[in-house]
């Protein structure tokens, strides 16, 4: 038996964050970063319309890009000062991952950080608050997802909690919030976003409800990343929807090691996750076709491209990914990122060894071993053809 989850309503169209007014409560904190979402006057909006609710506002706006567990601690500080009965994240990934992982211990004071860190073990929430996802950018969909991203502060390392228990309860799409972006910011969530619905489609737990999801949000994205790249609104908006989509299929079908790869190498060398993600996509879909050339081969044909063989549609689809890369300003391999060549083969055996005990790679379609990983790492680095 297989679980599909999502939050209980998802509101989206230009505007609709206004449907802040009509909620009902007496106390709300707003959790966001450090200053986006308040120079481009989404802050002053939310925060408005939560008056006309009648609903009392605290801001807690110090999540950092890869929110650490010193952030979470600090925003549960402030949780536990106000008694919130709505925990409301406004902004990037980050803002709400850490609203997320703020939830788990405003519910749970006697929980650790190390009590999260086993997949779907956290206990029952909204006892003193439900939680409202307001995204700002078009990529990690964590307002429909299971999961959080915490980054450990002392060694950089990302930790995903995963537990169905922390989908919000409402998630609000609203198109005007992705408007602002600015086109590197456009470019890696999009991939990030693409990552999480083609990682879905081939993932060992895909089911019907999931791969329909997937698919189009896949297509959608191929088609449209480009123009929002460069500035159409339309397109942007239809990125804006494809993202919640494939959030929807990646938390309930899972990911594979496109994410366990960039989950332990992203911060170690400040690489955006979904910039990463981008170079190991094609590379990734090389070294899993041999468990996975059928489904590969589905989404090769869904974007039209050309082939006859299973063999044919997976090249040309690792070739259209290089090349929207290409076209969104995303280098092909890590050389060309200009990471240092010596210090990644000094790292290559302990990220490697991080990479396949990371949660995702569980659910990846073909197993793989620490020789496996690090001949992979070697072939995004040098960006060369993965042929084992």
């Amino acid at each position: 038996m297989q679980r599909f989850t999502i939050p209980r309503y998802i509101y989206h169209g230009k505007g609709s964050v206004a449907q802040l007014e009509n909620i009902e409560g007496k106390k709300a904190v707003i959790v966001t970063g450090k200053g986006s979402m308040k120079k481009t006057g989404f802050l002053d909006k939310v925060v408005n319309h939560l008056g006309k609710a009648n609903i009392e506002v605290k801001i807690f706006e110090e999540v950092e890009a890869d929110p650490s567990i010193a952030t979470v601690h600090k925003g549960v500080e402030l949780m536990n000062e106000f008694s919130p009965d709505w925990i409301i994240s406004l902004g990037g990934g980050s803002a709400i991952d850490a609203a997320k992982a703020m939830w788990i211990f405003f519910e749970h004071p006697n929980l650790t950080f190390e009590d999260t860190k086993n997949p779907f073990t956290i206990p029952e929430l909204r006892h003193k608050a439900k939680f409202i996802a307001i995204p700002s950018t078009s990529g990690t969909a964590t307002e429909v997802t299971a999961f959080s991203i915490i980054t450990d502060g002392e060694t950089g390392i990302k930790y995903p909690i995963a537990d169905f228990n922390i989908t919000p309860d409402i998630a609000i799409i609203d198109p005007l919030l992705a408007e602002t972006m600015p086109e590197s910011l456009v470019a890696h969530t999009g991939m990030d976003a693409l990552s999480h619905a083609v990682e879905a489609y081939v993932s060992t737990v895909a089911s019907p409800f999931t791969d329909a999801l997937a698919l189009e949000s896949i297509e959608i994205i191929m088609n449209e990343l480009t123009g929002s790249y460069k500035g159409d609104l339309s397109a942007r908006e239809s990125i804006h929807y494809a993202q919640c989509m494939a959030g929807m299929a990646f938390s309930n079908a899972l990911l594979g090691i496109i994410h366990s790869m960039s989950h332990k190498t992203g911060a170690l060398y400040n690489i955006p996750h979904g910039c990463a993600n981008a170079i190991y996509m094609p590379y990734v879909v090389q070294f899993n076709k041999k468990n996975a050339a059928d489904r590969y081969a589905k989404i090769a044909k869904r974007l039209n491209l050309e082939g006859t063989t299973n063999d044919e549609l997976i090249d040309a689809l690792c070739a259209k990914l290089k090349e929207l890369n290409k076209a969104i300003g995303i280098p092909v391999s890590l050389k060309e990122y200009g990471l240092d060549e010596a210090t990644f083969k000094a790292d290559l055996s302990k990220i490697s060894q991080l990479a396949i005990s990371d949660a995702c790679t569980g659910s990846n379609p073909r197993q793989i071993s620490q020789e496996e990983m690090e001949k992979l790492f070697l072939h995004i680095y040098e960006g060369t053809d993965v042929k084992f």
